[in-house]
């Protein structure tokens, strides 16, 4: 099962580090609040600063709130996030339009059971003769 506060600090965040003017690009700071067990609150930089910081920054230009089954179900297959957000199980707040440019960073394989975040991290590199 996917660890949320891993996903953010490590699969995230590393996948930002190692691209931050690829992130510049989304252009937007969004906050995540994941909520349940297991869940949180996190800031997503993607424009002067990229990162991710642990809690709401405060000066998010959208929030995306949902449930940590469904963030779980959303990290599996970013397909659902229309359907999820159609059913109100995912709400947006502030320019809901950013969220269509979140695809640019969440996209990608996740680590798999019991591997180091930083591997799933590594394997999101694309080949040279892609």
């Amino acid at each position: 099962m996917l660890d949320v506060k891993a996903d953010f600090e490590e699969n995230i965040a590393g996948k930002i580090a190692q691209n931050p003017d690829g992130a510049k690009l989304v252009d937007a700071i969004f906050t995540f609040k994941i909520v349940g067990d297991g869940g949180g609150t996190w800031t997503l930089n993607l424009k002067d600063d990229p990162g991710v910081t642990s809690g709401d920054a405060g000066n998010a230009e959208c929030t995306v709130e949902c449930a940590i089954e469904d963030w779980r179900a959303m990290r599996d297959d970013g397909s659902i996030a229309m359907r999820l957000f159609m059913e109100g199980k995912l709400k947006l707040s502030g320019n809901v339009m950013l969220a269509t440019k979140l695809q640019q960073v969440l996209a990608g394989p996740k680590p798999k059971e019991g591997a180091p975040a930083t591997e799933a991290v590594a394997a999101e590199e694309p080949d040279a003769d892609e």
